[in-house]
């Protein structure tokens, strides 16, 4: 995505990222963000919708195919989900 340094991390024999690093440039607070891996990210969004949970980004999709969308828990906590195109998926 255009003005975003995001690194992913591959961890050694592994053929999908397994996290990542993203740069904010200044331009976003610094904090660290937990994601959890789900088959339907769309989904995901939906059900947080209909029980209440705050969407904080709706999905996006990245170059390589990577969905993710973030929340905010009723704490106030920042985490988000992902998933992976159905060529990286493990079976």
């Amino acid at each position: 995505m255009e003005g975003v340094h995001y690194h992913a991390v591959i961890t050694s024999g592994g053929e999908q990222p397994s996290g990542g690093v993203f740069e904010p440039d200044g331009k976003f607070p610094d904090y660290a963000i937990f994601y959890v891996f789900v088959q339907d990210v769309a989904e995901n969004v939906k059900r947080a919708e209909e029980i209440g949970g705050e969407v904080v980004m709706k999905p996006v999709t990245d170059a390589s195919g990577v969905t993710f969308a973030r929340f905010r828990d009723n704490a106030g906590h920042h985490f988000g989900v992902f998933s992976m195109p159905a060529k990286y998926r493990m079976i």
